[in-house]
């Protein structure tokens, strides 16, 4: 969807269209949640401090979240989605990818489906999407990013490899602003920069995602479309409206986390021995320290006693104050060890048959 938050709002409420719109919070801590393309104008993003988005564009309105409405909309888009395929992997709300090799209708070509599918959004929500379709999700996720708003982009396998080099790295799957950082470190600006480095070097730079990058530059990616995705990882997390360093603080905090984190896992029926505090400082730096216990967190003061062993290791004071804490627990069991992922194979472009939208 196009800046789905923003333009539910500016179809709600008409005196909102065409001007800069930001939903989220407006408070000293709020943050930006999705900002409409008037204000996305002025460099208005989604995750920017709402205080940034307001000294980049004075006359932004900010309206509140309304989640069960976006909800709601999602649900319309989905059911949709199923008129034409049950293979369905949602990424969020407003996100998805489709595999429609044997749609519903018998359709042959995906940029029909896509074309049909873009309109019957229109018709029932008033919002207006846009699509990316190629064979693999790597590319079809990319392409969905081309001519927004209200666009359609397709990578076909022949001229795969040619899009693909002349793709700004920042643009790869996977690749944060630090790693492209350290790519262009390496001399890596392009996909064609990237695929003229040989797998050893790669994954010598980058560990098990150097083999990820090295497949995504020649165009291999043979992730299925997933219709049930398995939960890795329950969290939580909480932003201070004013920044602390005091260890009765930091305690009250965290005690807060560990019983909220309680519930989540309780509800989702989620275990794990893995926990990973999240800190957050005044200037916006950002740590992570993890632990594994020998046995399942399932009991608020366990997760908290191993929180607050985590946190005696993190550097925090009057002069290094802390905006946001956040405990998760990740689906790792006691006394196992992680493989990793199995390598990607490479794979024939003639042999890959499967259209994604």
């Amino acid at each position: 969807m196009d800046a789905f938050f923003a333009s539910v709002e500016q179809r709600d409420f008409p005196q909102l269209r065409g001007v800069p719109v930001a939903v989220g919070g407006d408070g000293p801590r709020g943050v930006v949640a999705t900002a409409s393309y008037e204000a996305r104008r002025f460099g208005v993003h989604s995750a920017m401090a709402m205080t940034k988005a307001k000294r980049l564009c004075p006359e932004l309105h900010i309206v509140p979240c309304r989640f069960p409405v976006y909800k709601a909309v999602s649900g319309q888009i989905h059911d949709i989605f199923h008129e034409y395929t049950d293979i369905v992997e949602p990424l969020s709300l407003d996100e998805a990818f489709l595999d429609v090799t044997h749609n519903k209708p018998g359709i042959e070509l995906a940029q029909q489906v896509a074309r049909e599918i873009k309109q019957k959004i229109r018709e029932r929500t008033g919002l207006t999407a846009s699509a990316g379709i190629s064979y693999c999700k790597f590319l079809a996720k990319i392409a969905s990013d081309y001519h927004k708003p209200d666009g359609m982009f397709t990578v076909h396998p022949v001229r795969a490899l040619d899009f693909i080099a002349g793709l700004p790295i920042e643009d790869f799957w996977g690749v944060g602003p630090k790693t492209a950082q350290k790519m262009h470190r390496l001399g890596i600006f392009t996909g064609a920069h990237l695929r003229a480095l040989p797998l050893g070097f790669l994954m010598k730079e980058f560990g098990k995602a150097g083999r990820i990058y090295h497949d995504f530059s020649r165009g291999i990616d043979t992730r299925p479309v997933e219709t049930e995705r398995v939960r890795k990882s329950v969290g939580c997390e909480e932003t201070f409206l004013t920044d602390i360093y005091a260890d009765d603080d930091i305690r009250r905090e965290l005690s807060a986390l560990a019983s909220e984190l309680d519930r989540r896992l309780r509800r989702n029926s989620f275990e794990g021995a893995s926990l990973t505090l999240k800190v957050k400082y005044f200037d916006f730096t950002q740590i992570t320290r993890s632990a594994t216990a020998d046995h399942l967190l399932v009991e608020a003061d366990d997760i908290l006693a191993i929180a607050l062993r985590l946190m005696s290791h993190v550097d925090v004071g009057p002069e290094r104050p802390v905006r946001l804490l956040g405990l998760t627990v990740n689906k790792t069991y006691p006394h196992t060890v992680a493989t990793g992922r199995a390598p990607i194979h490479p794979t024939l472009f003639d042999e890959m048959l499967t259209d994604l939208l």
